[in-house]
């Protein structure tokens, strides 16, 4: 039952839960209350003082709106409604002081300061702020921290909000962030001056409400105002989380997360955020053609003719790659299976059942995790797949859900129980009574590492059974932000990757950079980056990566999001499916559509599901018959968090970062 209480806010009176705080209750009347240390995501500090208001008849001092709930106060004398004023003079007062003190150690660095522009503080000293300093003392100054090559850190600048340490705890699941001494020589700092171990710890930058952290690779480049802000979908991982782009010019200069309470909240993941490196890097921007041996510059007019040439008459695979956007996979669908060959998206051997989306996505919404009661992991490592979900996963724990682990035992920020490790541990869970699970909320995940060995699809059929006998939600964790798209607009072959490149003279290579093509096949590559397929390739087709042309991504739960163009593609580098488009004008097998809106429109005339952009379709339950799968261990699908694709292997940030963290796992160890 909810507990509703009135209350008077500036005169206006509204009805709120009692378990809400006075700063949020201000929020649902529209007033907006000044906070440095409250942060509606992480638990409550009350250390700032800045969300001070007038609570009347209470005591004859303000109070700290964001740790006082509702319920805590006394209606008046003839029980009206309490009354709280966020303007009166006591609380106009109150704030001057706060900021005064949070400014006499503050140094005057906004010229030279990256959070300048775009920075709490800045714009809240304009606001409640004064012209003058009482203050002639020197201010105090600290030690900078070195917190890795993610975070740079201005000690000097930081007021004590603790936000860091709260994320990096509570959200991240780390523990080398806290705050020792008191007083004047409080100070935030790492243990024993480590750096972070976190995929997640670059959102700390975003939580800072200073200048004390900001972005190390991004320092000194741009100012908020000269940049244009593009809202995008991510690609590194499959949750689809949703950014912003921000580019000056042509060049991309930062991602930050925005907010979607469906998918990843206000998080994102380290690769996430600074993998733009990778996109100046080893970018194809003019056609190649092999002679002799040797790749040689080609014209568009050469390409196409020499593509053409080489395709006529023979036996055609098509193969789509990780980061693809569906009107690409879409286009390399008609267009090869209209010259009689085959297409697959399962690159990495996935064994995803065609046509049955309850078995390649699943029934779950990523927001169902935060009402689970009872998690089931299986064959996956969350905390590099998708670092995002991993920290849902870890706020579902801290609510009191437990999480079952079947596979690798591994640190992923929380307890689990640990079932097993191989195929046996899973059949023996599906195998066994489970009635007390049966009345619980439930959520089974299955991850790729399950998937891609031989007896996928029996390990699937087996995971599909524990989630129909524990009336569970079921999610399948991707790692290919392209392949539920490519796997709704059918782009596979029965059989797999086996059956189709099984006699192909002829492998049309649209980004597909994790596999080996086996010598013997002539192969066209369509990519962005010069990576091992297009080392591999005989024609190269420069393409256009997912900050450079607008494209429809699927996530991992099946909800469809539009990714927006940020920038251009280099050189003479175009969009996907307008290569493909110009390729079947000159194999006289033009596609029917000379715009990316008319082939939106035909994707959604053929799947109607992907026109709603998004929202999550609903599955109808089809589980596998039930196989029984060999006897081999899981195996985590993603060995290298940081290089799981052309864009972050051409990303110099992100090779420092892959060789920090095998550093650390051989850590030196003291002599005896």
């Amino acid at each position: 039952m909810s507990d509703l209480r009135k209350v008077i806010i500036d005169g206006t009176e509204v009805e709120v839960n009692g378990a809400m705080t006075l700063i949020q209750a201000c929020e649902v009347a529209g007033i907006e209350i000044p906070r440095f240390c409250y942060h509606e995501r992480l638990t409550i500090a009350g250390n700032c003082r800045m969300c001070l208001v007038e609570v009347v008849g209470g005591p004859p001092k303000p109070a700290a709106s964001c740790a006082m709930q509702v319920k805590d106060l006394r209606p008046g004398p003839e029980g009206q409604p309490p009354v709280v004023k966020t303007n009166s003079p006591m609380v106009k007062k109150a704030r001057e002081g706060v900021m005064e003190f949070l400014l006499i150690n503050h140094p005057l660095d906004c010229p030279i300061c990256d959070q300048g522009g775009e920075c709490d503080l800045q714009d809240q000293a304009m606001a409640y702020g004064v012209d003058f300093s009482r203050y002639r003392e020197p201010k105090r100054a600290t030690e900078d921290l070195n917190l890795g090559p993610l975070v740079e850190t201005h000690m000097t600048r930081c007021i004590s909000c603790t936000r860091c340490v709260r994320f990096t705890t509570e959200v991240a699941g780390i523990s080398q962030m806290g705050q020792t001494g008191r007083g004047e020589d409080a100070e935030i700092t790492s243990y024993l001056g480590e750096t972070l171990d976190s995929n997640l710890q670059g959102n700390i930058i975003d939580l800072c409400p200073v200048g004390a952290l900001v972005s190390k690779p991004y320092a000194f480049t741009a100012r908020p105002w000269e940049l244009t802000k593009t809202e995008s979908i991510d690609v590194m991982d499959a949750l689809g989380s949703n950014i912003r782009v921000d580019t000056k010019g042509r060049e991309v200069m930062r991602f930050l997360p925005r907010n979607h309470d469906g998918v990843n909240e206000e998080w994102i993941s380290d690769k996430t955020r600074f993998v733009w490196d990778g996109l100046r890097k080893q970018r194809l921007d003019t056609p190649y053609i092999r002679e002799n041996g040797k790749l040689r510059k080609a014209t568009w007019p050469e390409a196409l003719e020499a593509a053409v040439t080489a395709m006529k008459g023979k036996k055609i695979a098509g193969l789509v790659g990780d980061l693809a956007p569906v009107e690409a996979a879409f286009a390399l669908k008609q267009l090869i299976e209209g010259q009689g060959g085959n297409v697959e998206c399962r690159t990495d051997g996935a064994k995803l059942p065609i046509g049955n989306r309850s078995a390649y996505v699943g029934t779950a919404a990523i927001e169902d995790i935060d009402t689970a009661q009872m998690i089931q992991l299986i064959g996956t490592n969350p905390r590099v797949e998708a670092p995002v979900l991993n920290a849902r996963i870890r706020k579902a724990w801290g609510r009191g859900a437990t999480v079952g682990l079947i596979g690798e035992n591994a640190d992923l920020t929380y307890d689990v129980v640990h079932v097993g490790t191989d195929r046996q541990a899973l059949v023996d869970t599906a195998a066994k009574d489970m009635g007390k699970v049966t009345e619980m909320d439930s959520v089974v995940i299955i991850g790729m590492g399950a998937l891609c060995e031989a007896d996928g699809e029996a390990v699937l059929s087996q995971a599909m059974t524990l989630a129909g006998k524990t009336k569970s939600k079921f999610l399948v964790l991707h790692t290919a932000a392209g392949r539920v798209g490519a796997m709704d607009v059918g782009a596979v072959t029965e059989g797999g990757l086996e059956a189709a490149l099984d006699g192909a003279d002829v492998v049309y290579n649209m980004g597909a950079d994790e596999i080996d093509i086996k010598p013997g096949a002539f192969v066209i590559y369509q990519g962005s980056h010069g990576d091992r397929g297009a080392h591999r390739a005989d024609i190269i087709l420069p393409a256009a990566a997912y900050t450079e042309e607008n494209g429809l991504f699927v996530n991992t739960e099946g909800r469809p999001q539009l990714a927006l163009r940020a920038s251009f593609p280099p050189g003479e580098a175009k969009e996907n499916w307008a290569i493909l488009r110009a390729l079947s004008a000159e194999l006289d097998a033009t596609l029917p559509y000379d715009s990316m809106a008319q082939l939106r429109q035909a994707i959604v005339a053929a799947h109607p599901h992907l026109g709603r952009i998004d929202d999550v379709a609903e599955n109808d339950w089809q589980p596998l018959a039930v196989a029984k799968p060999g006897k081999a261990d899981f195996v985590t699908a993603v060995s290298d968090f940081y290089l799981t694709n052309p864009i972050a292997r051409a990303s110099s940030l992100m090779a420092e970062l892959s060789a920090n963290a095998k550093a650390r796992k051989t850590a030196p160890l003291a002599a005896e």
